[in-house]
């Protein structure tokens, strides 16, 4: 799926009214829909209440309690601040930039929740960073005599971070074969410098891997000076362990490929990175420690993905290909949201003038308004009560998994301790009470108000 279509899915299952059992990798598709996670870890299905990022909080704190993992926490932690505060130094007043360091902060703070993270790697310094890394002047391109895009004019030099945004179609992986080489502008200039490097993801190169070769003999043939055990440890980063570093890529799963693709673009230290689509095979784990990666990467970035996480949390600038154009979009995440819905009208009023006339005049609009401010103020009091529950939740699930912790010290099973123990039981119990009668507070007022957009909407059709 490209971003718009998990854009309008989202939108529906947020209305859906039946019971939702969902499984995917993206955190951002995740959490304005789901209100209770599962999590599978050591054959233990842990429950937690509230939403992916609800839960990453819980399980920070959860980590937090084990001492062995402290000093790696505050490692990851330190390390991210430090970014924070060199990014925000130099960063723009643009909507995106500012969108970044938000979403920079709030990955510092659940940063421990990652810590047992199997997947561990960075990106190699370049050997090199020209200044400009490439350069396009009223560039067209496109397929034969159809043209796609035209006059594009783009700059790129060290530290720029730019994520693609347009409707499927629209031309996006055409840019991105553009900068990579793989198609010839139709007309215009495109200048590389002498020493840039490229790294090219694109999900068609999953199918150049040698399917007879393991991902140890892939290293081998990159990097022939290098020992086995140093080529084992590098790959041991992207999660290839044990016999699955000499077994062929035959028998590996679209992530396993993607990964293993990744582990190659990465060693040769590109200072120019173009990527289409990362992340569409890999699961949350995967996605975190790419987005992690990406965010020290000192050369030039140019991504399209669905994955809006990924998006905030490494591009500073966004561009917009549409209507065969390529200009830099003046906004955010958000800000694309509404300008998909915008466009969307005016394609249907471009496409049916008769109805859209008839159907906007000027006493409709007037009345329009009036229900959705009807709707807003109607709704508020919920949506105000729902916020106030679901940080009582939060509360109430941290406060259970530092019991939790606790419990699990067998010091405290010592008979000398009995008292110590029981306490603790009791106030288990009495939490587990309260957030088990909080959540079902929260279901009622989450069916109040979706029978009250259900009426609204009922009466707009």
């Amino acid at each position: 799926m490209d971003l718009d279509a998990v854009i309008w899915l989202e939108k529906w299952l947020k209305s859906y009214t039946g019971t939702l059992v969902l499984i995917s990798h993206d955190r951002d598709f995740l959490d304005p829909i789901i209100d209770k996670i599962l999590h599978i870890e050591q054959q233990t299905l842990n429950e937690y209440t509230g939403n992916y990022s609800s839960f990453e909080r819980q399980r920070a704190t959860k980590l937090s309690q084990q001492q062995s993992m402290y000093q790696h926490q505050q490692e990851k932690v330190a390390h991210l601040q430090s970014y924070i505060d060199r990014f925000r130094a130099q960063a723009t007043k643009a909507k995106q930039a500012q969108s970044r360091i938000k979403m920079l902060e709030r990955m510092e703070l659940i940063a421990p929740a990652h810590v047992d993270n199997p997947f561990h790697f960075s990106f190699r310094t370049p050997e090199s960073l020209p200044d400009p890394l490439l350069r396009m002047d009223k560039v067209s391109a496109g397929y034969g005599e159809n043209t796609v895009l035209q006059s594009i004019k783009l700059n790129l030099v060290p530290g720029s971070r730019i994520g693609l945004l347009g409707r499927n179609g629209a031309g996006k992986s055409t840019l991105i074969k553009l900068l990579a080489g793989t198609l010839e502008p139709q007309s215009g200039e495109i200048a590389l410098s002498k020493g840039i490097k490229l790294g090219y993801f694109a999900q068609h190169q999953l199918e150049f891997l040698r399917a007879d070769e393991s991902p140890l003999q892939h290293m081998s043939r990159l990097a022939p000076k290098e020992s086995e055990q140093q080529l084992r440890d590098y790959l041991g980063g992207y999660g290839f362990q044990g016999d699955q570093v000499t077994d062929p890529t035959a028998r590996f799963s679209g992530g396993e490929k993607a990964r293993l693709v990744l582990a190659l673009i990465i060693w040769q230290r590109p200072n120019l990175l173009l990527l289409d689509e990362p992340t569409n095979h890999l699961d949350l784990d995967m996605r975190q420690a790419l987005t992690e990666a990406l965010i020290d990467f000192e050369g030039a970035l140019v991504v399209v993905s669905h994955d809006r996480h990924l998006l905030r949390s490494t591009t500073d600038d966004l561009y917009l290909v549409h209507d065969g154009k390529v200009e830099q979009f003046d906004g955010d995440l958000e800000d694309y949201q509404q300008w998909l819905v915008d466009s969307q009208r005016q394609q249907s009023q471009q496409d049916n003038p008769a109805k859209e006339l008839s159907g906007n005049s000027a006493q409709q609009r007037k009345d329009q308004k009036r229900r959705d401010a009807e709707f807003r103020t109607q709704t508020q009091p919920l949506r105000k009560q729902i916020m106030t529950l679901e940080k009582q939740m939060d509360k109430l699930s941290t406060e259970l998994a530092a019991i939790e912790a606790q419990l699990a010290d067998s010091a405290l099973y010592d008979i000398a301790r009995k008292a110590d123990l029981t306490q603790c039981l009791l106030q288990q119990t009495q939490v587990k009470s309260k957030l088990e009668e909080t959540e079902m507070q929260w279901l009622d007022v989450q069916e109040q108000l979706e029978i009250l957009t259900k009426e609204f909407s009922d009466a707009d059709i």
